[in-house]
């Protein structure tokens, strides 16, 4: 099972405070043990909402909204996609990570299981399978969807 682990924004991030040198190496010692265990697919951090857009859709109608966006407990800095044998797995691995918050601002992470093919059923055709394994075969390298 795929897993997307969603580290969650702060007032810091969002202003674009990088973390200091030891949190870079705090963290990279715990994402290098995920290497290690071989189950890290990918980790990046994301910048802040303020060098970002939103889109709004509304039937055929299309509004671009700038960043910088409010609600900074709503937003997210970065990312894991992992590769786990369970959601109790994945939450033990990530009950480990270092999130550094200046101050011991309180935060959380947030689990979500990607989908695969198979969690579609058959509603999901052997048709539709066979495009999405075109697509995962001309795509960049390391590109997977459900």
């Amino acid at each position: 099972m795929r897993f997307m682990v969603i580290t969650k924004a702060t007032a810091d991030s969002e202003a674009g405070v990088m973390p200091a040198t030891e949190d870079f190496a705090t963290m990279g010692a715990f994402i290098e043990e995920l290497v290690d265990a071989g189950v890290l697919l990918a980790a990046e951090g994301i910048g802040p909402t303020s060098t970002g857009a939103r889109i709004y859709f509304d039937g055929e109608k299309k509004t671009v909204v700038d960043g910088p966006f409010t609600e900074t407990k709503e937003l997210i800095a970065g990312f894991y996609l992992v590769e786990m044998k369970s959601l109790d797995e994945c939450v033990e691995w990530f009950k480990r990570c270092p999130v550094q918050r200046p101050g011991g601002e309180p935060t959380n992470i947030e689990i979500r299981r990607l989908y695969s093919a198979e969690d579609f059923g058959d509603e999901f055709t052997a048709e539709q399978r066979e495009a999405v394994a075109r697509r995962e075969e001309n795509a960049a390298p390391g590109y997977r969807s459900a």
